[in-house]
C-alpha cells in the first residue's frame, strides 16, 4: 500500500514511526498534536514533542515512561515499526493528515450551517453566524496576520515599558560606539550585512561579536569560507590573547597558562559552529531552525553569503544572492533572531583611491542592500594603502551605511592583528592631517 492509499490513522501512525527514528526530521514539518484524529495518538506525538524538544533522544521506552496510562509497550512497538523508515514521505503524511484534519473540521461546519439554515432569525444574522464560522477555519497565522492600531499600540506600550526597565534591550556587541549607534545594540529580527574586501576583517569582526554575545546569548556561526580547526585558532587567540602565529606553531614560545585560560573561558560560552560549505538557503534554515530547537539560538552569523548557493543553480547569481538574502530576513523574523550576515565587495572599490566603500559596492546584487536591515562596510586603511603612516597600524573603520531604525555614521575600531580580534577604539582616532598626501578621504 503506497502513502496515497494509507488510512488516516495509518498515515498518523506513519508519520510517528519516522519522528521516532528520524527525530530531526520534525525541523522541516508544521504539523500539531489537534491535527491526529485519534486521542492516543495525539498524545504520543505531544509527548514527542517534548522529548525531541529534550535533547536527549526518544525511544519506545521513554515514550511507554510518561504514556504508560495511554499506550502499551507492545502497541508503542508495532507504531514505531510500521513504516518504512526512510523520512522522504514525511512532507506528503503530514501534509495529507492536515488535509483531512480540515476535512473532518468542514464536515462538523456543514452540520452547524445546517442546522442554522432552519433557524428563525433574520437572515443576515445568520448570514454573519455563518461567515464567523468559517472564518475559524482560517490557520492561526492568517488569522494572525492582521493586527489594529489600538491593539498594536498597547501590546507596543508594554514593549516601550520593558526596555525602560531594561528588561528589554538590544544584545550587545561588545563595541560601544556600534550598540550606540544601534541604539542599544543589536535586535531581534533584523538582518545585519557586514561587507568588506578580502582581508579587511568580515570573519574577524563576526567572530569578536560572535564570542562576546555568546557569553550571554546563544550564537550559531555557519562558516563556509574556514574550516572549526581554523575558528579554534581564532578563538583560542582571541580568548587566550595569544598571537595565532604562536598557537600555529607553539614551538615559537606559546604560553601554556594562556592556553588553558582560553579554554576555561570557551566551556561557559554559548557559542556553536558548523563549518558545512555550499549551503543554500533551505539549508541554512533547517540547521538554524534545529539548532534553536536543541540549545537555543539568539544570534546566528552566516560566513558568507558569496559562499552559499541558490536553491536552482541554473537561475542568473543576482537572482539566486536575492534569494539568499531575502531568506535571511525571513529568517531572522521568523526566528525571532538576529542574523549576520558576511558579504564580499565589488573589486571595483578598491579602485576608488582615497574612497570608503558604501552599499553600491556590495557584489553580485542590490538585493542585499534591500534586505538588509543594518548594511555596514569593514575598512582598515593600512591594507587598501599599504604607505599609510603606522598611527592606521590598529585603526579600523566601521562605516554604517544603511540603518532601517536608526543613525548612520562611522564607528572607530581598534583592530589586534595578532590576535585577529576587533575591539573598541579609544582616544582620538588618525586623522585626515597626519595621512595627507597618502591618499585616504574619509
Amino acid at each position: 500500500m503506497n502513502d496515497e492509499t494509507l488510512t488516516t490513522e495509518a498515515a498518523e501512525q506513519a508519520i510517528l514511526s519516522i519522528l521516532i527514528g528520524y527525530e530531526f526530521a520534525l525541523d522541516d514539518i508544521d504539523i500539531k498534536p489537534e491535527h491526529f484524529s485519534s486521542d492516543y495518538l495525539r498524545a504520543i506525538f505531544a509527548e514527542l514533542l517534548i522529548q525531541i524538544a529534550d535533547g536527549k533522544g526518544t525511544s519506545i521506552f521513554t515514550l511507554h515512561e510518561k504514556l504508560s496510562d495511554v499506550v502499551t509497550i507492545a502497541e508503542l512497538a508495532a507504531i514505531a515499526e510500521c513504516h518504512q523508515h526512510s523520512q522522504r514521505p514525511l512532507k506528503r503524511l503530514c501534509a495529507q493528515v492536515v488535509d483531512r484534519y480540515q476535512s473532518r473540521q468542514l464536515h462538523a461546519l456543514a452540520g452547524r450551517l445546517g442546522t442554522l439554515a432552519f433557524e428563525d432569525s433574520p437572515i443576515a444574522d445568520r448570514i454573519d453566524k455563518a461567515q464567523a464560522e468559517i472564518a475559524k477555519l482560517v490557520t492561526t497565522q492568517d488569522a494572525d496576520e492582521w493586527v489594529d492600531s489600538h491593539t498594536g499600540a498597547m501590546k507596543h506600550l508594554e514593549l516601550i515599558d520593558l526596555r525602560e526597565s531594561g528588561a528589554n534591550r538590544g544584545i550587545s556587541t561588545g563595541l560601544y560606539d556600534l550598540d550606540e549607534m544601534l541604539d542599544g545594540g543589536l535586535q531581534r529580527g533584523n538582518l545585519v550585512v557586514i561587507g568588506a574586501r578580502p582581508s579587511m576583517g568580515k570573519s574577524a569582526i563576526a567572530l569578536s561579536i560572535g564570542l562576546h554575545v555568546a557569553q550571554q546569548y546563544h550564537v550559531g556561526f555557519i562558516s563556509m569560507e574556514m574550516s572549526v580547526s581554523d575558528l579554534m585558532d581564532r578563538q583560542t587567540a582571541i580568548l587566550g590573547e595569544i598571537s595565532i602565529s604562536f598557537i600555529k606553531r607553539p614551538s615559537k614560545g606559546l604560553d601554556y597558562s594562556r592556553l588553558v585560560n582560553a579554554v576555561e573561558a570557551a566551556k561557559h560560552l554559548k557559542f556553536r559552529i558548523s563549518d558545512k560549505s555550499g549551503l543554500n538557503i533551505l539549508q541554512v534554515r533547517s540547521k538554524a531552525r534545529a539548532l534553536k530547537r536543541r540549545f537555543g539560538l539568539d544570534v546566528l552569523v552566516v560566513d558568507y553569503i558569496g559562499l552559499m548557493s541558490g536553491t536552482d543553480p541554473r537561475m542568473p547569481r543576482a537572482y539566486q544572492i536575492e534569494e539568499i538574502s531575502r531568506g535571511l530576513k525571513s529568517l531572522a523574523k521568523e526566528l525571532d533572531i538576529v542574523v549576520i550576515c558576511l558579504s564580499q565587495l565589488n573589486r571595483g572599490s578598491v579602485e576608488k583611491a582615497g574612497q570608503i566603500p558604501g552599499l553600491a559596492d556590495f557584489r553580485d546584487s542590490g538585493a542585499i542592500e534591500q534586505d538588509a536591515d543594518v548594511a555596514t562596510v569593514i575598512h582598515r586603511e593600512i591594507m587598501a594603502n599599504p604607505a599609510a603612516g603606522t598611527e592606521w597600524a590598529n585603526y579600523g573603520l566601521m562605516r554604517i551605511c544603511k540603518n532601517r531604525q536608526g543613525r548612520c555614521g562611522d564607528v572607530h575600531l581598534h583592530y589586534e592583528g595578532e590576535q585577529t580580534k576587533f575591539r573598541a577604539w579609544h582616544g582620538q582616532p588618525p586623522s585626515k592631517d597626519q595621512s595627507r598626501g597618502k591618499g585616504f578621504n574619509a
